[in-house]
């Protein structure tokens, strides 16, 4: 095992310390992958601005469909806008004090034209799913809630916060300090897996 390392440094030209520094990137990236939870129930405790810049920051940085970025960020940070979120969709978890809420849409002026133009769905869930991985690294709770392409839940995020209609909420993630520690699961199934084909 000693000598591969020792080949490996040598073929990347890196000084050992750089190397346990990637290792230890690679370790703090994967293990934040797999611990993160869906977390519903929140203290009520506010979060700063800052904390909200880098998770819209980290949302932003994923991948899109020939980069079009079709997305806009909804921030709900008032308490009785929170509230009123939660009386219209229960089941977004908003009646459960998260420090805000973060919808993303899908922007359709900025999606691609024609039978493509459905890949902001992939985009929108991409950046979703950036934000929640952001808000575990920072030790914040999160849940991902539905809405899109339930048309009837989303017409009521639609109207209650005045979106035009190219702005098409996806999803309504509530962020906050969690108040509980759901257990962490193992997802990984082989049966799920084919490698070459479906054999």
């Amino acid at each position: 095992m000693a000598a591969l390392c020792a080949i490996a440094l040598i073929a990347c030209n890196k000084p050992a310390e750089n190397m346990n520094e990637s290792v230890n990137k690679q370790d703090a990236v994967l293990e934040n992958i797999l611990t993160r939870v869906s977390v519903r129930q929140f203290t009520g405790e506010k979060i700063s601005q800052e904390q909200i810049d880098l998770l819209l920051r980290a949302a932003m940085a994923a991948p899109s469909a020939i980069n079009r970025q079709p997305w806009a960020f909804i921030v709900i940070t008032d308490d009785q806008l929170i509230n009123k979120l939660g009386e219209a969709l229960p089941y977004s978890r908003c009646n459960n004090h998260p420090a805000c809420a973060f919808i993303p849409c899908g922007d359709l002026s900025k999606a691609i034209e024609g039978e493509m133009g459905a890949f902001w769905i992939n985009d929108v869930s991409a950046a979703t799913e950036n934000l929640l991985l952001a808000a575990h690294a920072m030790g914040l709770g999160a849940v991902w809630t539905g809405l899109h392409p339930d048309m009837k839940r989303a017409a009521l995020v639609q109207q209650l916060l005045g979106l035009p209609e190219h702005i098409v909420p996806l999803c309504v993630v509530p962020v906050g300090v969690p108040a509980e520690q759901p257990e962490v699961k193992d997802k990984f199934k082989m049966e799920n897996i084919h490698y070459n084909g479906w054999n």
